[in-house]
């Protein structure tokens, strides 16, 4: 029986993937004035949208072998491998000066993100004790949103002064790349942790379980032990009669996560506060604020995710993100801008924050069957990142087309219509142990 102490340490080495996580996905953001025009793709909605969503489609890839890899090899070896991939992107999306070599380091770190998104949450929920599981799970989305505010101080810190034209310069040719550089430290060091931790029981269970079968029957042991590992095989079984239901819970969990709009605050904050009266630098500072309040109303969620329950903080996340943005689509519709916009984009960040952020990933590693968690996983990361690829690549043309109120009134929609689903479909798993979890869920 591992200690409290010992359970928390192996969950935060394994949250580090989740601070990788964080600062990968949100660095480009501030790099994104200097480096497009650095790449001269500043006319080019295209382009923009192309540079944002590469490290997403690395996320698409990821997502087909991760969690079947996780089954095959561990979940510790991918835990290591996420932190390469993270070390390698960090130092080539800031050396090259190619835009082609640019967005294939940028694809590196997407498969580096999507490995530990799908793994550290998984590997989390496998280690530790049912009472306090939500909370442990939680701690990778606080280290992710710790990353994200800390993307978005070294961006800040390091674009320097936009008024002077020396600092301007300074900015487009060596500030971006700085940027993406400074991520090199704690990935060497998620890689040297990552060393250091134990393998997931659960794991360990599933492989001795195989070998037994293997073992022990001949023939009919083979085939088990091939069933065990295959893909096709664990893609039929995911998709079979009584885990359909569940498998269907899980992607639109997924998906809605990423669009209910919120991670385009993040990907797209020159757009969104120049759109509401700002200039480059009122924008850096306004990023910052929001990293603050994200990394708030995380703490928050550290607590309430075993008081309240997932279902209820979900439920309040849909809710009031429609509501939210139902307003400020209004509010840019009217021209209005200043401190108001900046408020409904702050409440915005912490409802999802509070809710969606730390929820979506708890329910997913809660609500699968030890047999397919890797398998589910990998197919609900992959739609997430589908949803998320889909909601950055078309942020640029919708918001050209139907302006700042258009999009987020269709942000709104959605977040509605996800609510009635959730309201129907999605069960309260705090407190409960995985194996009984799957006795509630699975239906014969």
């Amino acid at each position: 029986m591992r200690s409290k102490g010992y359970t928390y340490f192996i969950c935060m080495v394994s949250a580090m993937g989740g601070l990788l996580f964080g600062y990968d996905w949100v660095v480009i953001g501030g790099a994104k004035p200097f480096y497009e025009l650095y790449f001269g793709i500043g006319s080019s909605p295209f382009l923009q949208g192309l540079a944002m969503s590469t490290a997403l489609v690395g996320c698409l890839v990821g997502a087909m072998v991760a969690g079947v890899a996780a089954d095959r090899w561990g979940r510790k070896p991918l835990l290591t491998v996420s932190a390469v991939l993270f070390t390698l992107s960090a130092v080539g999306t800031g050396l090259f000066n190619d835009f082609a070599l640019f967005n294939i380091a940028r694809f590196v770190g997407g498969v580096g993100i999507v490995v530990a998104s799908a793994l550290a949450p998984m590997y989390i929920a496998e280690v530790s004790p049912a009472e306090i599981r939500g909370r442990m799970v939680s701690l990778n989305q606080m280290t992710i949103v710790l990353g994200i505010l800390a993307a978005q101080i070294v961006n800040m810190l390091l674009a320097r002064d936009t008024s002077v034209a020396a600092c301007q310069t300074w900015n487009v040719e060596w500030g971006w790349r700085w940027m993406f550089w400074a991520e090199t430290l704690p990935a060497a060091l998620f890689l040297v942790m990552s060393l250091f931790i134990p393998e997931s029981p659960v794991y360990l269970r599933l492989r001795e379980a195989s070998a037994d079968n293997s073992n022990g029957g001949g023939a009919s042991g083979q085939k088990a032990q091939q069933q065990e590992v295959s893909l096709f095989s664990r893609l039929l079984l995911l998709a079979s009669g009584k885990y359909r239901r569940i498998l269907l819970l899980g992607v639109v969990i997924a998906v809605f996560q990423q669009w209910c709009g919120t991670n385009v605050i993040f990907n797209y904050a020159q757009e969104i506060f120049v759109g509401a009266g700002f200039d480059v630098d009122g924008m850096f500072i306004n990023i910052v604020i929001t990293g603050i309040a994200n990394v708030i109303f995380t703490i928050v969620a550290l607590y309430t995710i075993e008081k309240w329950g997932r279902r209820t903080l979900i439920l309040l996340g849909a809710g009031g993100l429609g509501i939210i943005y139902l307003t400020l689509g209004t509010c840019y519709a009217i021209g209005m801008t200043g401190f108001l916009m900046v408020a409904l984009v702050v409440a915005a960040i912490s409802v999802y924050a509070m809710t969606l952020g730390p929820v979506t990933w708890t329910l997913l590693a809660e609500i699968f069957p030890n047999r397919i968690r890797g398998v589910a996983m990998a197919t609900c990361t992959f739609a997430l990142w589908v949803g998320c690829c889909t909601l950055t690549f078309s942020f640029p043309s919708m918001n050209a087309a139907l302006g700042s109120s258009g999009t987020f009134w269709i942000y709104s929609v959605i977040c509605f219509g996800s609510f009635i689903f959730l309201w129907k479909r999605c069960p309260e798993t705090k407190g409960k142990s995985l194996e009984k979890l799957e006795q509630e869920l699975v239906k014969p």
